[in-house]
């Protein structure tokens, strides 16, 4: 695929010409700090990355070094990673939840010499694990507040740094400018972690070549306009947010905005009105809840006129599925209920400009995809993965709920004798950092062997689940359990799932955790009394909740798929814990031996179980939880 930006290899390249090209006639970033949007034009983002680049290397750096960054989204974390990158180094992203010894292993792990972190909580991590890291020169902080009076020779404020650039730019006038000609397409950006779901994360090697192609690939079912908004939400650390966020947002380009902190999301993103959404597939169904139960708590006759119309919508949905004619009526229909209840409702939500949202993680659930469309909003399904950047996706015009969309032109997507999805393409990374041999094993002939379970309806990829965690049953059938999960978490009211089966266990089962917030407004309406999430958690008539939706969920599911038996767990699934990892995806063997005795009691058809469970504490503390669950079985 040729490149829209053949001239320009690498994102710094780019960046430097978007200085020149816009100067500061054009804002490239928006960040909202105590209720007030600060604009960065893109000359203005260009000398930052120039700067803190210089007062890097007066600190030492040498190209082909690494940095850590840690924080949440922030223009300084784009200035960093495209000054490292200037001076032909590569930016390791860290979530910002991640507990010191997980900092470590990718501090480590990665070869960094560097670190920037945002605030005096992520310094802290770091000064804590400082001394075991000697190829550590400087840590680098974004927001002071709390860390005025900390040791600078271990740690300095971006300002500090941005001075130091400054100085030693004039003694060095070309320096930068020389280091930036020298980079190459095939230069290694970024490395993103896997999410470590079966051991160790490894470190993806990405090129420029790659989040180039990626954005292109994007753009062939999307074509963006230049300047048009994009919030900038998930977490740098991931691919999605390297893709069209670090270099879509210079390649395009577009308008980055970054909401003031997450607890202010939706406050904010009214103010953005995004023409482009990226959320974790986790967030797109939190959002669905939120809608679901905004409604149920609102007046009879709002609730009577938005079921009204949500019926209107699904039954035009369903006639553009089947091929059919729109009748006028049922278009006039639509059209009054879009602007009477829907419209209101996107603007409340802030999405009255939004062309598209893509779920990053997983594909979200076809209930789901059905609501979002059904009240405006263009949700597409995309898949990729951080070895293969992005694969398939939805057409506009062509949005089937049950797959992942339609592979990109270039991208060469077959499925072995054995159900993997395999693929070529200019976006396989150039292998694991430090790791030949896991790299050997999914670069074969070309092909990145995905470890995922698919096949082929027609045109559309159909993803299944892991291929590792697809479920044989006694009777020698498989099913995917990612696939039930996904379908369950569609209800406002059930926050996790983890689903059981195998040639050992008679049955399928589920273990999952309430939505407490939620679970809690519908037990205040139906004015029950509760204490904890333990004792809510265990209630009959939430128990009964429960049962309904897993029985609804049951009926598309064929027969030796259908969950017999299930328990609400007494707390839910964490990730300081090792039950998820940093992006929320179950660790199911962890949670598998952690709960065995409850697996066990299940499948024992026992009516209750007692617990007791470990918790760990962010600050290190472990405490014990000793109740008991009750086993909740459906009629089979």
């Amino acid at each position: 695929m040729e490149s829209k930006n053949q001239n320009f290899d690498t994102i710094p390249k780019l960046l430097q010409h978007r200085g020149l090209e816009y100067g500061h006639r054009q804002i490239a970033m928006r960040k909202k700090d105590y209720g007030i949007w600060n604009e960065y034009t893109w000359q203005d983002v260009y000398g930052h990355v120039r700067n803190i680049a210089h007062g890097l290397l007066s600190l030492g750096f040498e190209k082909g070094d690494k940095i850590t960054i840690i924080g949440d989204n922030d223009p300084e974390w784009f200035w960093a990673e495209w000054a490292a990158q200037s001076l032909g180094g590569t930016a390791v992203g860290v979530y910002i939840d991640c507990i010191p010894s997980e900092v470590k292993y990718y501090i480590e792990h990665s070869d960094s010499t560097f670190v920037f972190a945002r605030d005096q909580e992520q310094v802290d991590k770091i000064l804590e694990i400082y001394d075991q890291l000697p190829q550590l020169k400087k840590v680098i902080y974004w927001d002071p507040r709390g860390l005025w009076f900390y040791d600078t020779s271990k740690a300095i404020d971006i300002k500090v740094l941005e001075d130091l650039g400054q100085k030693y730019a004039k003694d060095h006038p070309d320096l930068f400018e020389k280091f930036l000609s020298q980079g190459k397409e095939d230069d290694i950006a970024v490395f993103c972690y896997t999410s470590g779901t079966t051991g160790l994360p490894k470190g993806a090697m990405l090129s420029h070549r790659n989040l180039f192609y990626a954005v292109e690939v994007l753009e062939q079912y999307n074509p963006f306009l230049p300047m048009e908004n994009y919030l900038s939400y998930i977490s740098p650390a991931w691919l999605t947010e390297q893709i069209l966020g670090l270099c879509g947002g210079v390649s395009i380009p577009l308008v980055l905005h970054f909401p003031e902190k997450p607890e202010t999301l939706q406050v904010d993103i009214r103010d953005i009105a995004p023409h482009i959404i990226f959320y974790g597939a986790r967030l797109w169904e939190s959002l669905a809840s939120t809608i679901q139960v905004k409604i149920t708590d609102s007046t009879p006759l709002k609730v009577f006129f938005y079921n009204l119309a949500l019926k209107v919508s699904y039954k035009r949905l369903e006639a553009k599925e089947k091929g059919k004619k729109i009748g006028f009526l049922l278009e006039a229909l639509h059209r009054l209920s879009d602007s009477i209840v829907f419209r209101p409702l996107r603007d409340r939500i802030g999405f009255t400009k939004n062309k598209v949202g893509y779920p990053a993680g997983a594909a979200i659930s076809p209930d789901m995809m059905r609501l979002f469309h059904a009240i405006g909003i263009n949700t597409k399904n995309l898949y990729g993965t951080t070895e293969a950047s992005l694969i398939s996706l939805h057409k506009d015009d062509d949005v089937r709920y049950e797959t992942i969309g339609v592979p990109f032109e270039g991208c060469e997507v077959k499925i072995s004798k054995e159900g993997e999805i395999l693929v070529k393409s200019d976006g396989i990374f150039v292998g694991y950092y430090k790791s030949p041999e896991a790299t050997a094993k999914v670069l074969k002939d070309g092909y990145y062997y995905t470890g995922d379970a698919g096949l082929f309806d027609k045109e559309h990829l159909v993803y299944l689940d892991r291929l590792d965690e697809m479920i044989e049953l006694s009777d020698g059938k498989k099913f995917s359990p990612q696939y039930t999960e996904i379908r369950l978490r569609f209800s406002p009211y059930i926050k996790d799932v983890m689903v059981f089966g195998g040639e050992d266990k008679p049955f399928v089962s589920a273990i999952l955790n309430i939505d407490y917030d939620n679970v809690g407004k519908w037990a205040e309406r139906k004015k029950m009394t509760y204490t904890t999430y333990i004792d809510l958690s265990q209630k009959k008539e939430v128990r009964e909740l429960l049962k309904g939706i897993i029985e609804k969920v049951n009926s598309v599911l064929p027969e030796y798929a259908r969950i017999k038996a299930f328990v609400s767990l007494h707390k839910e699934f964490d990730a300081d814990e090792a039950e998820l990892t940093r992006t929320r995806k179950l660790k199911r063997k962890p949670i598998e031996e952690r709960y065995k005795d409850i697996l066990t009691g299940i499948y024992q058809k026992r009516e209750s179980i007692k617990v007791e469970s470990q918790v760990a504490y962010r600050d290190g503390r472990v405490g014990m939880v000793r109740t008991e669950v009750i086993v909740n079985y459906l009629n089979e």
